[in-house]
Parts: structure tokens; sequence; C-alpha cells
């Protein structure tokens, strides 16, 4: 039994793990390999989200995912415990008293605060590198809000309202803006002059996020003035006190300055973790704590040992820098490195990936209504109009989210970022998030059941359980629309559906034809409105007789009608049947509230083939618009969904393959 070892839980650890297990059981290795994963947490946590927790946009469920999850009924052996140091001669991780054998190791310990040695950073500024650093800010900003709202003295009230962000790369500008936007918001709340908050983004450098190109940084620093931060550049912070920063500007060294406040959050630079750092002796550390690696990421001078994503100090062939810590080489890491331990399992069976890592760009949101980003292929990038930027952000979390835990994940992410974001902190503002009370909607979803049954108990009483009627509904209805089209042979019949259409608009399912024909006047049968031929395959007729009617019409559809549905009597009556009972099911379960959005959506399909059948009166599209709103409305107010529901979800929950491929939502 082949032993992996993977140390730390983060974007890269996960990814690895997931990628490995996947590749071994493809291989039909699962039974020879063991895939053990260490993080002295269960829980893997979004780091490049925690800015949003802290300044209180989203809630702080939504940047942390169970590592128990993520596994379910994978083959990873999770181990939640601290790695206190690693014996590479003997093959071991120490965990205090426990050790775990390895034949391959792979660290992806990530990174931790930089504090540069400045006296008070360490002891006194708030980090943003975990779960509990994003909880903890939140709650101190919280706090000094609501000591504000009642302290009397002003120049007091001023210094629990200055809050500074040092450095200005990306995870300082994401939190600068974020407490720019929860700033005025919290002065609302409490009570407070807004003129009495500052806040400050201070960096050594000449500008801002130096890693786009300066149009865009220069961009970004504009957007933050206007949000209200001031933006001191070419700063150096020489001191953090526990009410006062002291700052020193390059220019003029010999003046200090001297801020007094309660909250310095200290973005200013990472270092490789205990774990990375600890390992200088045997694996070579350089530049804070990254390791060296070869081209397929192994340790130079170990190579057993595999660095993954934060960790690795490697330049790419023609490239002048080494690769940057950032989420896409955790992923880009993640995938070299599980194929290349695969390789190796089997014995020089697969070639060996070197590690070429294609880039696709910098995104850099500003609070969360404005966002810059530099996007393109790995040689050639563009920069995106804000709204766009935010677009693109938001899709590659998505991707990568739904790779950790597929749709549970993707839900959860919509729900927190857009259906129940407060304050309009959204790049489409508060327009999808939910605030009307659902229980409004019970009339609507009450009377569209009702509907439902009053048109299954029309159709049987026109005898539609027994007798064939389907060849003269449709035929009906095709007479209508091909005399308007210009079929003269059609306008008789087409004239008398029209009539008789008018008469029972109210049928959502015959509004749009009639099933009697009789003689009348060959003149034309209404108005052509629109018709629209798409290469053939579909046509849209837009007509008005007696209302507007629309169809559309599928070639498909018709084929099927025809060969299938009006094959022989019986098979009418079948399909008669079929629309009867499901109008009377759809009706009971809505008018009751129980399986609402699968009803809910078994309408929308109905109406689908009534439109591209028979066609649909405008009077009865409201049905459509109707069913839409009942997709995820008004089902858990007044319904047995609100006691069938819960005990549903979570049995379904428990199934051992629904867990497995995360088909479920928490």
């Amino acid at each position: 039994m082949e032993k992996i070892v993977i140390v730390g839980a983060g974007y890269a650890g996960v990814l690895t793990a997931k990628k490995l297990e996947r590749k071994l059981k493809k291989r039909e290795l699962s039974d020879t390999v063991e895939i053990t994963l260490i993080d002295k947490k269960p829980f893997h946590t979004m780091l490049t989200e925690l800015h949003e927790v802290a300044a209180g946009r989203v809630e702080e469920d939504s940047v942390k995912i169970s590592l128990k999850r993520i596994f379910e009924s994978r083959d990873v052996t999770l181990v939640q415990d601290k790695v206190s140091g690693v014996d590479y001669s003997g093959k071991k991780v120490i965990c205090g008293e426990r050790t775990f054998d390895f034949d391959y190791l792979v660290i992806a310990s990530g990174s931790q605060p930089a504090y540069f040695g400045i006296p008070g950073v360490k002891e006194n500024a708030f980090t943003l590198w975990s779960y509990e650093d994003a909880i903890k800010l939140r709650e101190h900003i919280l706090d000094m809000f609501r000591k504000a709202a009642v302290t009397a003295d002003e120049e007091e009230k001023r210094k629990l309202l200055t809050f500074y962000v040092i450095g200005a790369s990306l995870t300082g500008v994401e939190m600068a803006g974020e407490l720019a936007e929860f700033a005025p918001a919290l002065c609302s709340r409490f009570e407070i002059d807004p003129s009495l908050v500052k806040i400050v983004a201070v960096d050594v450098l000449d500008r801002i996020c130096p890693v786009l190109p300066d149009k865009l940084a220069e961009k970004a620093r504009r957007r933050l003035e206007r949000m209200g931060v001031e933006v001191a550049l070419e700063t150096k912070v020489t001191a953090v006190g526990p009410d006062f920063i002291e700052c020193i500007e390059c220019v003029h060294e010999e003046e200090k300055n001297h801020g007094s406040t309660y909250t310095v959050v200290w973005t200013a630079g990472v270092e490789g973790s205990e774990v990375a750092k600890n390992s200088a002796g045997v694996l070579g550390n350089v530049e804070r704590g990254r390791i060296e690696t070869d081209e397929y990421l192994r340790s130079k001078s170990n190579p057993d040992v595999f660095i993954a994503g934060d960790n690795i100090y490697f330049t790419p062939e023609d490239e002048k820098t080494p690769v940057p810590q950032m989420v896409e080489n955790c992923e880009h890491s993640s995938g070299c490195i599980a194929h290349n331990i695969v390789a190796l399992i089997c014995g020089g069976k697969e070639e060996m990936e070197t590690y070429r890592p294609k880039f696709h760009g910098i995104m850099v949101c500003v609070g969360g209504r404005y966002g810059v980003a530099h996007v393109g292929t790995h040689k050639r990038k563009i920069s995106l109009p804000s709204f766009l930027a935010m677009f693109v952000k938001h899709f590659i979390n998505v991707i990568y989210f739904w790779q950790v835990l597929g749709w549970n994940k993707f839900f959860s992410y919509m729900c927190h970022e857009f259906f129940t974001v407060r304050n309009r902190r959204s790049f489409v503002g508060g327009h999808l998030s939910n605030r009307a009370p659902s229980f409004f909607l019970v009339p609507l979803r009450v009377f569209l059941g009702a509907y439902w049954v009053y048109e299954a108990i029309d159709k049987i009483s026109q005898g539609w359980l027994a007798g064939a009627k389907m060849k003269g509904y449709l035929g009906s209805a095709d007479s209508l629309y091909q005399s308007i089209l210009g079929n003269t042979d059609a306008v008789s019949s087409a004239t008398n559906a029209a009539t008789e259409a008018s008469s029972s608009a109210a049928d959502a399912a015959s509004s749009a034809t009639a099933a009697a024909a009789s003689a009348s006047p060959p003149a034309p049968a209404g108005t052509l409105f629109l018709h629209f031929d798409f290469l053939g395959f579909m046509h849209v007729i837009v007509v008005h007789a007696s209302d507007y009617a629309i169809k559309i019409q599928i070639g498909l559809a018709d084929y099927f009608t025809s060969h299938v549905v009006l094959a022989s009597d019986s098979s009418q009556i079948t399909f008669q049947a079929v629309i009867v009972i499901s109008e009377l099911l759809i009706g009971l379960l809505l008018i009751g509230g129980l399986f609402t959005t699968p009803a809910s959506v078994y309408s929308l399909v109905l109406q689908a083939l009534f439109v591209t059948s028979t066609g649909l009166y405008l009077a009865q599209w409201w049905m459509i618009f109707a069913a839409i709103a009942m997709l995820f409305g008004a089902s858990r107010v007044f319904s047995f969904d609100y006691y069938v529901m819960p005990v549903l979800k979570r049995r379904w929950g428990n199934i051992k393959f629904v867990r497995k491929w995360y088909l479920y939502n928490d």
C-alpha cells in the first residue's frame, strides 16, 4: 500500500486530493494507494472572499466548506491535526504525538502574514488570513460603531471611527473598498454622521495593485478615493500600538505621522507557512519561505516531496518571474502534481508532466459594486469595464466552487452574493435580492392551481376521457395559422376555429383554436403580425384573430404529433387522458402547496407543449409567468411543503451518491 500525505487543506491541497483520488480510481488503483489529507481545521476556507465577511457583505458560513462534505464517499482520509514537523529521511509527517508515514508528500500548507519585524504589528494589528480573522475583524468594526454611537467626546468618536488598511495590493484594496461600502450602512444603522468616518489605505509603493497595468491600477485608486478612502502611497509603517499607528513618508523620512486609531488591518505581505519555513534546512527555502522546485513541482533536494500552491518557487520556461501566489496557480499545480504522482505510482507507464501554467489574468473588486480586470489568454490580455469585470470575477468563483462542492456551493454562492445581499452591495445592485415577503404570492399560487383544475374539469365535460378529440383540436388550430399565412384551402375551417376560440379564450389548452369546423365564407381568418423562420427548423408565428395568438412551430414536435399522438384513436385518448390528469394534478398540488417547485416546472412544460402545438392566445400567457413566479415563491407558506420538504430534504441529503456528487443544498 503506497501512502500519499497532503499537508494543508487550502485551495491547492483540496484540489490535489480530489484530482488524485479521481485519477487513481479511474486507473483502478484506489485499493493500492492511500491518500491522507491533514489540516488543523475541519473545514476549507475561501481566503479570497474573507474581506466580504470582514466587512459584513456576506455571512461567515459562505467562506467555509466542511472537508467531510467535500470528500464524502471519496477514498481520502481526513485528519484534523496540526503538523509540527516533517522527518524527510524517515518519511514521516509529525503531528504532536501522532506520525503519518508517506511514500509521496505534498506540501500545500499555504502562507501566513509577514510582519517584517515592525514593532507592534503582530500584537496590535488585525490580519485577514483565516476564517477566524474575518469574524474577529467584523465584530471589532461593529463594536467600534456601537461605541462611537454612545460616545459624546468627538475626538474619541473620530478615533473609534478611524480605520487603517496597511498594504494596497489585491487584498488591501478589496478590504478598503468593502469597508468603504460597509461604513455608510453602519452610519445609518447607528445614527452616526458619515463625515466622522476615516478610512486610510497605506502602502510603501508608489502605486496600488502592482500586478495590474498602470491604467487599471489608477482606475482602482480613483474609485477608492471617490468612495471616501484616503490613499497614502510611498508611506512606510514604523510602529503600531493599541490605539495608534506611526508612519513615515518615504520622501520625507524625518517626518513621522502619528494616527489615532483602534483599528489597523494588516495586509502588507505574506510568507511561507511554519511547515514550509521549518523545512528550510532540507528542502532549501527561498524568498520568504517558498520552496524551490523542479519542472515537475518536486523539491529539488527530495524527489518524493511535491510542492503546491503558494509554497511553490518555480520559474516556468520562457518566463522571467516565479509563478504568482494566486488561486489559479493552486488550481494548475494541483492537476500537475496529481498527474505526476500517478505517473510515478504506475511505474513509468505514463510520462510526467512539466509545469507550464497558463494564467488568465487578475481581477480586483473595489467593494461589491465595482471591479477592474485584466484577463484573456496567456499571451494576450484585455482590460474589462467594471460590469464585465465583476461578472467574470463571479463566473470564475462559480467554476472553482463547483469543482470543490458542486451544486451545493454554487447554490450557496448565488444566495450569498445576489439573492440575500443587502444595501445593494452587488454589481447588479439589489435587483436580485429577495425583499418581498413570499406570503404575498400565496393567492397567486392558489388561483393558478384552481385555474388548472378548472381546465381539467372543462375537458372532462367535453368528453376528453371518452373519445378521440385531439385530431380535430389540433387540426382547427393548424387551419387558423395556415389560412393567415396564405393557405386558402384552410380559410373556411380557420374562420370557424377563430370564432370558437374567441368564445372560449379562458381555456389555457384550447384558447388558440377550437375543435369545431363548419361552413363559412372564405375570408381571411386574421392578421399576420410576425413570421420568423429560423433556418427552417423553427417558425415563430404571431397572428391576430379574436386575440393575439403566438405559436412556435418546431419540425420535430410536428413529426411527433402526426406520427405518435394522432397515430390512432387509442393514442389520442391516451394523450388526452395524460393532459387531463396532468392539469388536475398540477392544480391540486399548487392549491395545497405540495411539491410546488416540481408542479410549477410541470406547468411550464405543459404550456410549452401547448405553444408548440396549438399556440396560445395572449390572454393565457399570464399562466406562464405565474408558474415562473411559483418556482421558488410561496412554496413553504401556508402549504404542505412547509412540513414535507424539510423531511425529504434531510433524507435526500443522506443518500450516498447524492452526497458524493453534492446534489443537495444546505
